[in-house]
């Protein structure tokens, strides 16, 4: 459980990461520079607040675990090499394994066609005392469906779904059902990893020039970068229009991977902090059948 002085650094960390509701977003700006970092984190703290505050995860998962009221869902969205995979690895390394379920979303099976966009999210969504991830997301609908829209096109839907207002109804869509979602019990934390063009490059550089890492490059994702101001303005209008009060968006700066690993530990362990699950108290008549159990056990039962 964080203490005082880590819950205050926590929560003056995420903050100034929050996306506002109706905010409006330019991500080449200086107000979204992802090489940012805080100036009261440094990097050689870095590894030790790392540390901290995955112990103070530990504690939460397992009260949330024990309390089976709550659920979190994690949703990361980013460009390709911007660190989602290291990221969960990194944060949510010493967790309970049992306690979380990671979901990668790939290109949608024929299946997943024959459905609504969300079904297959709705599927892997996290049980009450889970921790659900989601690389990827359903926001996928938004970025790259938008930046190519002949797959919307090809999108087994009536055509009148698929008109000029297609953007702004599943904007509406989304924020409808995470805020159904949230009533339910689920808490929803949103992601964006923010990595510059030029960091990207460098990071596909290093795969190809690492034998060991070669196995994680992808030429069809160093060709996607022609697309990347589509991409911008597709993810400063998602970041516009699906912040809610109920799921707000975090801008990760993440360009210092390391910046990037502590931004996102505090923003999951602010929003636990803010579920505060507790242990539960039992019954009385729980308590008087665990004290005669305790009363046999020491007299060797």
């Amino acid at each position: 459980m964080a203490d005082d002085t880590h819950a205050d650094r926590i929560r003056k960390l995420v903050e100034p990461l929050r996306v506002a509701p109706g905010q409006k977003v330019n991500l080449a700006s200086k107000d979204w520079d992802p090489g940012a970092t805080a100036d009261f984190v440094a990097k050689e703290d870095a590894a030790s607040m790392l540390t901290e505050g995955v112990t103070a995860l530990v504690d939460y998962q397992a009260r949330l675990a024990a309390q089976d009221t709550w659920s979190v869902l994690v949703i990361l969205q980013a460009m390709d090499a911007a660190g989602k995979d290291g990221t969960i690895s990194h944060v949510m390394s010493g967790v309970n394994p049992q306690g979380v379920e990671v979901t990668s979303f790939k290109v949608p099976s024929a299946l997943e066609q024959d459905h609504d966009y969300l079904w297959r999210a709705a599927l892997r969504l996290p049980a009450r005392g889970m921790i659900g991830i989601f690389n990827r997301s359903y926001y996928e609908e938004l970025l790259v469906v938008r930046v190519h829209p002949e797959i919307l096109a090809g999108e087994r839907m009536p055509a009148a779904a698929k008109g000029p207002d297609v953007w702004k109804r599943r904007f509406r869509e989304i924020n409808d059902w995470e805020r159904y979602l949230t009533d339910n019990g689920t808490k929803i934390v949103k992601l964006f990893l923010h990595v510059s063009k030029d960091e990207q490059r460098k990071r596909f550089l290093d795969r190809i020039e690492q034998p060991n890492a070669n196995w994680k490059f992808s030429a069809a994702d160093a060709r996607e970068r022609k697309y990347w101001d589509d991409y911008q303005n597709a993810y400063a209008d998602l970041l516009e229009n699906t912040s809610t009060d109920d799921a707000p968006w975090h801008v990760i700066p993440a360009d210092r991977k390391w910046f990037m690993r502590v931004a996102s530990s505090s923003v999951i362990l602010d929003a636990l902090m803010d579920i505060n699950p507790q242990y539960p108290v039992p019954s009385a008549a729980a308590k008087a059948e665990m004290d005669q159990a305790k009363t046999e056990l020491l007299a060797g039962g």
